[in-house]
């Protein structure tokens, strides 16, 4: 069968996803090939204190995203695109969107780049004895709480992004269990809401005299292969303004941004994991039983299937490579010498692998925002060297991809050195991978462990999560995702491995002293430049 009249017969399914700086939508066929894409390019805000994009921003850039697919299909196939099989939804996991009762927003959209609920995530992980930390919704909801927000009088619903917009497209108020773990703690046992916890929630609000109930605020919880409903007329007419996409769609539950990144690296099975490394950076280890601590480096979330997951999140890892870039960008131009940005982060990371191993002496903090990871509230990028520091250009860009993933290192030595979890592998995806190798390098230095990317890795989470909308649509009996993915999506998948080199790997753990001996800089920093 052709393309065309795959795309015709609605033999497809399209994931969309919200990330931090693109929205992209990707169209795959039955056997998970992408067929066609779109995507629109968008920037955060910092408005009064907080990182926020507005409805007119998700708006607008959802349609411009779909406008482009749309166009792609028809320039590749000269077709108009009117049906897909099936649609699945995803954006950056936590943050704060509450409705009132009539749709209203009732504050501006708070990401889970905000680093503002230190105080009700120190009290609810006290609370529940479970790590809840700053970026999840619940989090959000308790601080507007302890200050005492106005709106709260009229909450009715409370969401994140990927749940907001499967509300526009369908109506039903529903989250994938993997993007309602980032919300409120999940229960291994039942894959809902942790029971218990919710009950001490409903407590403190009784006790405040709020009316809302938890429970009924959150969205109901999902795993992969259910449906989250339906694409009505009115969702048909929000994703395509032109009218043309038929409604009576069938919706997986929508997901995020991590979830979609353990799909689309098949990293769904216990002892496997991934690193995902771009704006943010963060991993996620599947494990085989629960841990034995609590730590607030470390969240407890789930896969879309509901398996338990560990996963180290930091808000910070290429924005202040991307700085420098685009200085040595401004100095090519300068010398009358441009180059193109891509061939001058190929040029600029292979560089880093003839640096000293340990970086000569170097380090850098790289954050641009607050990092909870290193209990800091706001960031100041940091670069740092001693009178008689090996400062070439080869260890600056070494110290600065180290400085890429040091916080998340900090977070994995605990998971792997002092809760002895074990992996079997790592996959890794995102930009920082795009340069052949050295990311993998970086990585597998970091975590001491062996690191694959696969040639599908720079589809990302949108073909990530028009996978988890196939899997809805094409499932058998009881199987399970994990089965889906490995004997009918990534049975013949190419990827090359990176194995731990000895010397980077102890190079790492002598910068990592460094690096952690010198933070006492970096909040001085953060108190002193205002």
């Amino acid at each position: 069968m052709q393309i065309k009249e795959k795309i015709d017969l609605g033999k497809t399914s399209l994931g969309i996803e919200f990330g931090s700086t693109r929205i992209k939508a990707v169209l795959i066929d039955e056997q998970a090939n992408p067929i066609a894409s779109g995507s629109h390019t968008w920037e955060n805000r910092l408005e009064n204190g907080i990182w926020t994009y507005s409805l007119d921003d998700i708006h607008t850039g959802l349609h411009s995203c779909y406008n482009e697919l749309k166009k792609d299909v028809s320039e590749k196939y000269g077709t108009e695109l009117v049906t897909v099989g099936s649609i699945g939804i995803s954006a950056m996991m936590h943050g704060y969107m509450p409705f009132d009762a009539n749709g209203n927003l009732l504050s501006p959209f708070r990401t889970w780049r905000n680093t503002v609920t230190a105080q009700a995530s120190e009290e609810l992980t006290e609370l529940f004895g479970f790590n809840i930390p700053q970026r999840w919704s619940v989090s959000h909801l308790r601080q507007a709480m302890l200050n005492g927000e106005e709106h709260l009088k009229s909450l009715s619903k409370l969401m994140t992004l990927a749940v907001y917009i499967n509300y526009r497209l369908t109506g039903e108020f529903a989250a994938g269990v993997g993007e309602a773990s980032g919300m409120f703690p999940i229960d291994s046992e039942t894959n809902n809401y942790d029971e218990k916890m919710l009950k001490k929630f409903d407590a403190l609000c009784k006790n405040e005299g709020y009316s809302f109930s938890l429970c009924d605020v959150l969205p109901r919880v999902l795993t992969a292969g259910e449906r989250a409903g339906t694409l009505t007329p009115q969702g048909a007419k929000f994703l395509d303004e032109s009218g043309a996409l038929k409604a009576g769609i069938p919706v997986c539950p929508p997901e995020g941004d991590a979830g979609t990144g353990m799909t689309a690296t098949n990293a769904v099975r216990e002892k496997t994991g991934n690193v995902s490394a771009g704006t943010s950076i963060f991993s996620m280890v599947v494990l085989e039983k629960a841990l034995k601590g609590v730590y607030p480096e470390i969240d407890m979330v789930t896969t879309p299937a509901g398996k338990p997951v560990a996963m180290v999140h930091c808000n910070n890892c290429t924005g202040d490579i991307d700085a420098w870039v685009r200085l040595f960008s401004e100095f090519a131009e300068l010398s009358g010498n441009p180059i193109d940005k891509p061939k001058l982060y190929d040029m600029l990371y292979f560089e880093a692998l003839k640096a000293d191993k340990d970086c000569g002496g170097l380090v850098s903090y790289n954050y641009l925002s607050g990092e909870p990871v290193s209990n800091l509230s706001e960031g100041r990028p940091l670069f740092a060297r001693l009178p008689d520091s090996k400062f070439n250009l080869a260890n600056f860009m070494r110290c600065e991809l180290y400085s890429a993933f040091a916080a998340l290192k900090n977070g994995n030595d605990i998971l792997l050195k002092k809760e002895g979890v074990t992996l079997d592998k790592i996959s890794g995806h995102g930009g920082l991978y795009k340069t052949e190798g050295v990311g993998q390098r970086i990585t597998a230095a970091a975590l001491n462990t062996r690191v694959s990317v696969m040639k599908t890795a720079g589809e990302g989470g949108p073909w990530g999560m028009a996978i988890l909308a196939l899997y809805m649509l094409n499932k058998e009996e009881n199987e399970t995702l994990e089965d889906y993915l490995d004997n009918k999506i990534f049975a013949s998948a190419q990827s090359s491995t990176v194995e731990p080199d000895e010397a980077d790997v102890k190079g790492f753990e002598e910068y990592m002293k460094r690096y952690n001996g010198s933070l006492d800089a970096e909040r001085a920093a953060v108190e002193s430049l205002k």
